[in-house]
């Protein structure tokens, strides 16, 4: 079967919930309270300890299936515009993001801000920046634009190219 990472990732999603939802029912029928006066047959809920362990085996056995082929694709789809793979371009995304952050924070400093101190009776000091405050404006700028690029790239892969599974 052909499908791309996105239609990959929607159906992994639905079988990893019917998985859930399985152990769930489970959890509900596989033990029981009865009164010690009821007749526990006619409170026992339906439960089929064999039917039950098979389903969730088959289904275990379909998520493997489906996360290794996303593997796969992942260690071997370049991604254009990049010389990275997915599965490096999703290390790469999460850096820039990090960096993206910490640029934010430098750019928005004064090159000299008054600092707040208890206790220096009276003695101003300043707080100085130690680079360039306008560079850290330019390099966030192209940080902002190459993580978009990235996520772009990799949406438009995810979307497009598909793999057998």
């Amino acid at each position: 079967m052909k499908m791309t990472s996105a239609m990959a990732a929607k159906e992994l999603k639905k079988m990893n919930e019917q998985h859930d939802a399985l152990l769930a029912r489970e959890s509900k029928s596989a033990e029981f309270v009865a009164a010690i006066q009821e007749d526990i047959e006619s409170v026992r809920p339906e439960y089929d300890y064999a039917a039950v362990q098979e389903a969730l085996s088959e289904l275990e056995g379909r998520i493997r299936t489906l996360k290794h082929a996303i593997n796969r694709f992942n260690l071997t789809q370049t991604v254009p515009g990049f010389e990275m793979t997915i599965d490096q371009l999703l290390i790469y995304i999460p850096q820039l993001s990090a960096r993206k952050r910490k640029l934010e924070e430098m750019r928005s400093r004064l090159p000299r801000e008054r600092s707040v101190s208890v206790g220096n009776a009276g003695i101003i000091e300043y707080t100085y920046a130690n680079y360039d405050v306008k560079a850290a404006e330019r390099d966030y700028d192209q940080v902002t634009d190459e993580l978009s690029r990235a996520q772009n790239a990799l949406d438009l892969v995810n979307s497009t190219v598909e793999f057998d599974v």
